[in-house]
């Protein structure tokens, strides 16, 4: 069957929401990632295309994580290896396979400084027999890898940043760089089917992998999260370590306090397929500090950063409980923050509840 792009000049295929060009396709159109970033990149006359090579990397890293993902069960790729990660965590193999399956995937291209993973101590740097070109990226290679045994979904988070150090390797400068500096973000989610969603600031836009083809495709063109969410992921085991304004929070969010309309409670421990369930159907995933992690579990630079680059171009928010989390000034690699992320108004009700009660304590 011949496949054919959508003309995005056609007014007929017309999106309109908030005024962002993007591509639409019917039940007759196929339209690649690739196809879609190069008419994104058309947008932009200024464009060197060196953005758009890193995203095609990236869809390519993940087919290659998909297909070790989807046969975990078959091969001797299931359960951990005898190393701890920089966070002292036991690395998984499919960690270390995808970790290294990124690395391998981007380092060539001449149009990254340097990497740095939640799997690596350090900045990995680009060998010297490869040019150094001026992006760097952040990965988290497997998120909810311990979830991989019981076949739970698991998925791939990066984001990109442009370097603003004048050496030719990326410097630390270049990493600690607020998330309001991100040019790209993006996740890959690896459940029944093999999704990624990725944002360049001209909206968020999903698109899902058909086997038969070895193709991304346009699934989910400029994604908006519903204002009024329908869930709420959180971890209930941390609650007899939670502070009273967080306990209040989370009573609120139930229906118990306030006359809120309770959320649907739905936790998998995986903060891709958590995030990715809210952002299309609505809600808030919330990571709050606690007496046992008084600075948040999740990474900022790997994990929160371009998550909440994603969600805000798909209308929602993303804050630490009192701050923006694009706002905040990373200090070092694998720093970790609190997270309140998802739909606008939840986010916004977790603000004013943890800064009232802030205000009552400090009174």
């Amino acid at each position: 069957m011949r496949s054919r792009q959508v003309d995005s000049t056609d007014p007929s295929h017309a999106q309109p929401t908030g005024g962002r060009p993007v591509l639409s396709h019917t039940a007759t159109s196929v339209v690649t990632i690739d196809r879609f970033i190069i008419e994104q990149e058309r947008l932009h006359p200024e464009a060197t295309g060196e953005l758009s090579g890193i995203l095609y990397d990236m869809a390519l890293a993940a087919k290659m994580i998909a297909s070790k993902v989807r046969r975990a069960g078959l091969a001797d790729i299931l359960g951990a290896t005898d190393n701890e990660n920089v966070q002292g965590e036991i690395q998984q193999k499919l960690d270390v396979f995808a970790n290294d399956t990124i690395v391998k995937a981007m380092d060539h291209s001449g149009r990254l400084c340097g990497m740095a993973s939640e799997e690596e101590p350090e900045i990995i740097p680009i060998p010297d027999k490869f040019k150094c070109g001026k992006y760097c990226l952040l990965f988290d290679p497997l998120d909810g890898s311990s979830n991989i045994d019981v076949n739970v979904p698991v998925g791939t988070i990066f984001s990109v940043v442009q370097k603003i150090s004048r050496g030719r390797h990326g410097e630390s400068e270049d990493f600690l760089q607020p998330g309001r500096r991100q040019v790209a973000a993006g996740y890959v989610i690896y459940g029944s089917s093999t999704m990624l969603v990725y944002t360049t600031g001209q909206g968020t836009h999903g698109f899902t992998l058909d086997p038969t083809i070895g193709e991304f495709l346009l699934s989910h063109p400029n994604i908006q999260i519903p204002d009024s969410g329908r869930y709420l992921s959180v971890n209930d085991s941390y609650e007899q370590y939670w502070d009273d304004n967080v306990k209040l929070l989370m009573r609120k969010f139930r229906g118990l306090e306030g006359g809120h309309r309770p959320l649907n409670v739905r936790y998998v421990g995986s903060f891709v397929a958590d995030f990715h369930r809210n952002l299309l159907g609505g809600g808030i995933f919330c990571y709050p500090a606690n007496r046992k992690n008084p600075q948040g579990k999740l990474r900022l630079l790997y994990e929160a950063n371009p998550l909440a680059f994603i969600v805000e171009q798909a209308g929602g928010a993303a804050s630490d409980g009192t701050n923006d989390i694009m706002k905040l000034m990373p200090t070092e690699l694998h720093q970790r923050t609190p997270l309140y992320i998802g739909s606008r108004s939840a986010v916004n009700l977790a603000r004013e509840t943890l800064a009232a009660k802030a205000e009552l304590v400090t009174a």
